[in-house]
Parts: C-alpha cells; structure tokens; sequence
C-alpha cells in the first residue's frame, strides 16, 4: 500500500507540540482538535438510549480509512443501527452515514446490531464491515452475522449479504479480516471470527474468496470471545482471543481458514475489575506487521502493587505458536483498560511503528461517583521496546454521562487505531459530555489530522512488586453478556 504525502502545516505542527506538553496540561476536550465519526440513529424503537455511540473499529488502505461505530444503545443490549465514516484523503476529511439493510429501523428485518468491524479486500476491491445482527422478540440473541459492502472506497454500502447465521444457537463477537499479501497463496480471502454463546463460546470462523459475497464456515476446538484475527504475510490466519479459563490465547490456520491446530497460551489474565460498575473486559486488540510478527495487546495488573490496577500488557509472536514474555507498555498509575493497538503495516522488527489508544482510571480506586474516564495515547517507534510519555486525549467524563447497560456503564466493548504507513496514527474512540434535552452526548471521534508516531526513548519501569494472582475469570467477564 502507498504511503501518502502527509501534510506538514500548522495543525499537524499544533498536534506535535501538544504531545511533548506534560499529560496534566492535557486534561482538557480542547487541547487537541477532534472530528466526530459518528452519525445520529435512524428512527426506530423509543427504547433505545438516544445520543449514544459506541464501539468503534477501523482500518486504513491507500489513503482511505473507514470507520464503523453502534449507534443507539439499548440497555439490554445492541444498538438501533451501525454508523460509517470514510475518509478518502488520510484523515483530513470524512463522509459519514448508516449501514442500510441491518436493522428494521434502516429497511431491514432485525431488532438491533452490535459489534462493527472493518476489512478491505484488496483483490476484489471491496471494502467490508461485519455487524453482529441480533434479534429481541424473546431476549437479545445474536441471529447471524453480516457483511456490508462497498466497492467505491467505502462512500455508499448496499444492504448485507449473510455470512453465518446462528440456527438455534447465540452469536456474538464478530470480527473481520482480509489476506491482502500478494505473496499469500490465500490472497484475496477474507475472514470472519465469531463465538456461539449457546454451545459453549464454540469460536468460528467463515471464510470468503469473493469480495465478501458468499461464506463458508469452519468450526474449531476453542471456546472464548473476542477473537480477533490477523493475516501473516505467508498466508497464515492467526487469532488471539479470550478464553473461557480467562487467558489470552491463539489459534491459527495455514491452509487459508480450512482447519485448526489446538489453541496456544499467550498468558493467563491477571485481573483487577474495573472500578465503577463499567463495562470493561480485558479483550484483546491484535494487529501484524510487514514481516508477519504478530503483537496482541490486553489489559492486565500483574505490574501494580497488588494488582491494584490494570496496565496495558503486549506480548508477540512470529509466527503465532509461539509468544514472546509480557511487556509492560503503561506504566503511569491508575488503572487501563479497553485497548486499542495499531501497527504500521509497513514497518517490521526493531523500527515497528506501532500505536495504543485506551480508556484510563487516573485513580484506580474510585466510585460510580468519582471515578473519572479518559482516553490515553502512547506509541513506539522500536517494536514495542519502550514508549513514548502517555498523552491525554480526551477526559475527564462522569460516568453517568455513558450509555448503560444491564451490566455497568459502557463506553464500549473496543477503540480502535489504525496507522498510515510512514505517517501518523488514526485513533477512533467514545467521548461523553453532560446529558442534555433528555438525552445522551456520547460521540465517537478521531484526532483531526492524526497522532504522530514519536518514538520511545522512556524505558518502560520494571514490576513494582511480585505478581500478583488478581481476580480470578471462571467464565467470560459477565459486563459482555448484554453485548
């Protein structure tokens, strides 16, 4: 893919100075220019909470970037419609509207839709987001996963085609990813992982060699949620996930998505439950670089004084048998969660540019009352070695500004970042503002313009105390089951 001409004028000169200004001069909304992604819900069901987005993905080809984000949250779960914005000049400008097809709300037949995520297929041209229908007649259950798409660079989207559908069981999770490697002998082939609730979090994966247009399923021997896949360039499909032991593990496939090897331990999460009652489940973000090395990034407490609170925690791989020790990447108190990596998909080994975005706690002990959420930055220039100082993005919000749910207030279950190659970072997240008229102001937004990648001339600090166990996952964290 192209590396664009980035624009060196006084905005991007403005973005830079702001990341070298200490994190407390950064506690304001204002100190860095936002653009909104997402877009007001269509009309629907009165129940929906009105003035919510949440959840966003992206994923950046050429000098396009598509974002995708839930629009109207329910309480018991899902939204009333997925939201897109695309940006065909690196970030600079965006076009933005709903998903048409999905939901009845936007001429479709299902009650509500969760989980977007974006691809590009560049093969057949096509630019794809996976939405996770679902239906509410008898309780919120995932009735099948979608695929809208889009072959004119993710301007206007035709109603979905279907990739799998639950027959009788619960979807959930849904992710995809498309092998753009030249050199693959699976070039041009797409996938989809998802989770099956009713049969034990039984993990999916649909494949597709055409644009996205039809879909065949495999099933494997994993059980978790949350799987999110990468492509090597040799073709092999690797997918890191939450297991149901509460560990992040790993599958992978090198016959292009066909069959299965046995899951492999990444490490087993060290847990401190996110204060406040949020909805915050330590669910991996999982990217690739040039050369095939794979880095999948969680939350985790292992590194704070007894398991006070949750860092943001990397390990790699490369190949994907075979993971790297944990590496520390915040190391500035409270407490981190809801990660969101990007890698330069140009860049391998020791100059990986790589990108993190994530919700933060300033103090890890507080209430529904006090606690105060903000979005963290943080990038490194040498593979994930060291990081820059961490910058404040947006913050600070109460939490009663946020959607609820039958499990906790939620931003949402992701943020995303995706990083241009050779040039800056795209990080896609929810921000709220005091409700107002009787409804929410929860938005999803960018960094105009983009974050620099700066490098990580700050060692990461060493472990403050022996590791500590944490609170134990017997099962998936209970804050995903609304969805």
């Amino acid at each position: 893919m192209p590396s664009p001409a980035r624009r060196r004028g006084i905005g991007g000169l403005l973005t830079l100075v702001l990341l070298l200004i200490p994190l407390p001069a950064l506690a304001s909304s204002e100190a860095l220019p936002l653009t909104e992604l997402g877009t007001a819900p269509q009309a629907g069901p009165d129940t929906f909470q009105a003035g919510t987005q949440a959840g966003p993905d992206t994923f950046q080809a050429g000098t396009t970037i598509v974002a995708a984000q839930q629009i109207g949250r329910f309480f018991d779960g899902g939204a009333s419609g997925i939201a897109y914005a695309t940006s065909a000049d690196d970030g600079a400008t965006w076009a933005r509207g709903v998903l048409p097809g999905i939901t009845t709300s936007g001429g479709g037949v299902y009650g509500r839709a969760s989980d977007p995520s974006v691809a590009y297929d560049a093969r057949h041209g096509f630019w794809l987001i996976s939405s996770l229908a679902l239906t509410d007649q008898d309780g919120v259950t995932g009735a099948a996963v979608l695929t809208s798409r889009s072959a004119d660079g993710g301007l206007t989207w035709g109603d979905p085609v279907t990739t799998a559908v639950a027959g009788g069981g619960d979807l959930d999770k849904s992710w995809v990813v498309c092998d753009n490697g030249v050199r693959s002998p699976y070039y041009g082939r797409c996938y989809a992982v998802y989770d099956d609730v009713a049969a034990g979090n039984a993990i999916k994966v649909a494949r597709s060699s055409d644009g996205g247009l039809t879909w065949a399923e495999t099933g494997t021997s994993a059980t978790g949620l949350g799987g999110q896949p990468v492509v090597r360039p040799d073709g092999a499909l690797v997918v890191p996930y939450l297991s149901d032991e509460g560990q992040i593990r790993s599958l992978r496939s090198r016959d292009g998505g066909e069959s299965w090897g046995r899951s492999v331990l990444v490490a087993t999460v060290q847990r401190h439950k996110v204060a406040g009652g949020l909805r915050a489940a330590p669910l991996p973000s999982a990217e690739a670089d040039a050369a095939g090395t794979v880095y999948v990034a969680w939350s985790d407490c292992r590194f704070q004084l007894s398991c006070g609170g949750n860092d943001i925690v990397m390990s790699t791989s490369a190949t994907g048998a075979e993971w790297s020790h944990i590496l520390r990447v915040t190391d500035d108190g409270g407490d981190h969660f809801i990660p969101g990596l990007g890698v330069d998909p140009a860049g391998a080994g020791e100059t990986a540019r790589l990108a993190l975005a994530y919700y933060r706690y300033p103090s890890a002990a507080c209430t529904a009352a006090t606690c105060r959420l903000t979005v963290g930055y943080t990038s490194s220039a040498n593979g994930g070695a060291s990081w820059s100082a961490p910058v404040e993005l947006h913050g600070p919000m109460e939490l009663d500004w946020l959607a609820d749910s039958a499990h906790g207030r939620m931003a949402g279950d992701y943020i995303s970042t995706s990083v241009v190659p050779g040039g800056n970072a795209h990080v896609a997240f929810t921000a709220a503002a005091a409700p107002a008229g009787g409804a929410f102001d929860m938005r999803t937004y960018t960094i105009t313009g983009g974050l620099p990648i700066i490098g990580g001339g700050r060692p990461t600090l060493a472990i403050e105390a022996p590791i500590a166990a944490g609170e134990e996952l017997p099962g998936p964290p209970a804050e995903l089951a609304a969805r």
